[in-house]
Parts: structure tokens; C-alpha cells; sequence
């Protein structure tokens, strides 16, 4: 298999987290239902890649997320987690959380937004509402002896309401990490960021008092600007990305968000630029090519199509 050649980016943070959301945000939005047994499959052939953080599964209501009715089946078939912090899982409330903590697992993520009206068509309640019912989710999971990320949605655009100001951004992300979540992920839902924009935002945060070395990315690819947006906010001192295998991914509720960030695509660009991820190219390659052949249809990413013909 054809690799990059290296040429040292001092621009960029010598060692790179990968948080895959391959199998929770990328198969989310399938319209026909992935057996338990292949997203398991998915999942340990993810983790032999050397990914290091695989978000596994969901715990919402099965009637908002069908296709991740089966969570409890996907993290029976996985079986112990092993390391704490490597297969979180997304909860939405309390119930949500106790059905986590059956589980056995040992980090978990909630999603909040940076809209008012994402945030009603999501959670269906306001902002602070949705700020309300994730505190006793937090605050039990640390208890517990959690690790608890927090995501943001619509970030940098919103279908509905359009642009959304910086400082709006700061406030919904400081209102979640206030309440003691351990990572924020900043997401770009419909893929409208550009590089200026990320650098503000994140300026924001800082200038909040919020650490970078806190903060994650999530990128859509809707304007083909994921991977540009993903390094200039490696530029500004984020270290952890968050990318999809073969690119999965969307969003239910806002149907002009696209795929994630091909997970291929950034490795092959950051182990060209000399970042080590202790990711595997040619085995999470051939993992995607396995998980298409499930799906019935291509790979989104372009590495993927590159490598997989030669």
C-alpha cells in the first residue's frame, strides 16, 4: 500500500488523539437497520486499527435513533471495556444514563447546542433547559467515576437560524464544561466552517478561560472543508479530532449535514505531515472497504478509493 511521504509539519502538534465516531455517528443516520452483530464486528476491527477512542453506541429513546435501539446488545457482544476512557458511549438523560451504567461502561458523552432552535428540534427544549437536564447527568456520572465529554452542536452555522455569533458559541460550550464535563467537542453539524472562523471560536473559548488542550473538533465535509478545518484548528493548539471511518455519517435533524470527516483522510494527512496517531492506514483502510461491503455502497473517502484500487 502506497504511503505519504513525510515531510515534518511544525505547525502541528507532534501526536494526534483520533475520536471515532464511526460506529455511533457515522451508522446513526442508515436508513436500514445494521445488525448488533456487524457493528460489533465494526468496532473491534476499528480498535485493531489502532484507533484509540471509539464512541460505540447511544443510549436515546429508540424512536428518536432506531438504528441505535440495540446498544445494549452492540456493548454485550463487545464485552468488558477494558481501558476506561476508549469506548464511550452518547446518553441524552438520566434514563439514558442508568442504562449506561448497567452496561459496565466508563465514559459517556452528552450533546448540547449552540441554537436555540437545534436545540428544540433535538432535545426538544431550550438551550437552558437542555443545560437543566445534563447537570444530574454529569454531576451522578463523575460520582460514578465517569469520564464525560460534552458536544456542541451547530457551532459555526445553523439551517434555521443561519450565522451563529462567537460569543453564543462560548456561552453554550462554558454553560455544559461548567457543569464537569472533561472534553468539549465543538461540532460543525452542517459542514460551514471555514479556517478563520474555527481560529475565532476557539480564540473564544480560550480568552473564556477554557483550556485548549480540552477542546475537540468535529468537521462535516458538506463544503469539502473538514480536513482544512481540522488543521487549522490543530494550528491553534487542539490536539483530539474527532473523524468517522469511510467517512460515515449525517445528522437526523438536519438533513443538509453531510458525512464526518473521513478518518482515513486525516491520517493519511497528518502521518504525511509527521503527526503520529498510532493508527494502522492500510488495516483501517481495509476495515472501511469491509464496512461498505455491509452497507452496499462506496466509501466516502477518498484514501479509502485511492488505496483500495491499488
Amino acid at each position: 500500500m502506497r504511503s505519504p511521504q513525510v515531510q515534518r509539519d511544525p505547525g502541528l502538534p507532534p501526536r494526534v488523539t483520533i475520536y471515532e465516531v464511526g460506529a455511533r455517528d457515522g451508522l446513526q443516520n442508515e436508513k436500514t437497520l445494521v445488525p448488533a452483530s456487524i457493528k460489533a464486528e465494526f468496532i473491534r476491527r476499528l480498535a485493531a486499527a489502532g484507533l484509540p477512542v471509539i464512541e460505540t453506541t447511544s443510549f436515546v429513546n429508540p424512536q428518536w435513533v432506531p438504528q441505535l435501539a440495540d446498544a445494549a446488545e452492540v456493548l454485550s457482544q463487545l464485552g468488558p471495556a477494558g481501558v476506561t476512557v476508549d469506548r464511550p458511549v452518547l446518553v441524552p438523560n438520566e434514563r439514558g444514563l442508568d442504562r449506561a451504567l448497567e452496561c459496565g461502561v466508563q465514559a459517556i458523552a452528552i450533546f448540547g447546542s449552540a441554537t436555540e432552535t437545534f436545540a428544540q428540534k433535538n432535545l426538544g427544549r431550550s438551550m437552558a433547559e437542555s443545560v437543566a437536564m445534563f447537570a444530574p447527568v454529569v454531576t451522578q456520572a463523575r460520582a460514578a467515576g465517569l469520564w464525560v465529554r460534552a458536544y456542541v452542536s451547530m457551532c459555526f452555522g445553523d439551517p434555521w437560524e443561519g450565522d451563529v455569533p462567537v460569543g453564543q458559541v462560548v456561552d453554550a460550550a462554558t454553560s455544559l464544561m461548567d457543569l464537569g464535563c472533561q472534553e468539549l467537542s465543538l461540532g460543525d453539524t452542517i459542514g460551514v466552517a471555514t479556517t478563520g472562523h474555527v481560529r475565532d471560536v476557539i480564540e473564544g473559548l480560550d480568552n473564556a478561560g477554557m483550556n485548549r488542550d480540552a477542546i475537540a473538533v468535529h468537521f462535516h465535509d458538506t463544503y469539502g472543508q473538514a480536513l482544512a478545518n481540522t488543521l487549522a484548528a490543530l494550528r491553534e493548539g487542539v490536539t483530539t479530532v474527532d473523524s468517522s471511518a469511510g467517512g460515515l455519517g449525517g445528522c437526523p435533524y438536519a438533513k443538509s449535514a453531510t458525512g464526518n470527516l473521513a478518518t482515513e483522510d486525516l491520517v493519511w494527512a497528518l502521518h504525511g505531515a509527521g503527526v503520529s496517531t498510532g493508527v494502522d492506514l492500510q488495516a483501517l483502510v481495509d476495515t472501511s472497504v469491509w464496512m461498505s461491503r455491509q452497507l452496499g455502497r462506496p466509501s466516502a473517502s477518498r484514501v479509502v478509493t485511492a488505496l483500495a484500487r491499488g
